[in-house]
């Protein structure tokens, strides 16, 4: 589970499985857009996609919160 620490494989996730594909908008931000504008017409499929795409910043989010709370002294 070390790689789920690892800043370096967490950012290349977020550039590429989380934002692909680029062109014209990025993938996740349409799908988010979709969800804030009432998700009309989204199907199972859509939403297991936001997951899966979601996925490395819902990680991202996660490193940066346990890197900010402070360390318990032993």
């Amino acid at each position: 589970m070390k790689f789920l620490n690892d800043w370096k494989l967490i950012v290349l996730l977020c550039l590429t499985l989380g934002l692909a594909p680029y062109f014209p908008e990025p993938h996740l931000w349409g799908k988010i857009r979709w969800l804030a504008g009432g998700a009309k017409g989204m199907q199972a499929m859509d939403y297991f996609d936001v997951l899966m795409h979601g996925a490395p910043f819902i990680l991202l989010l996660r490193l940066l919160i346990l890197k900010a709370r402070p360390k318990k002294q032993a």
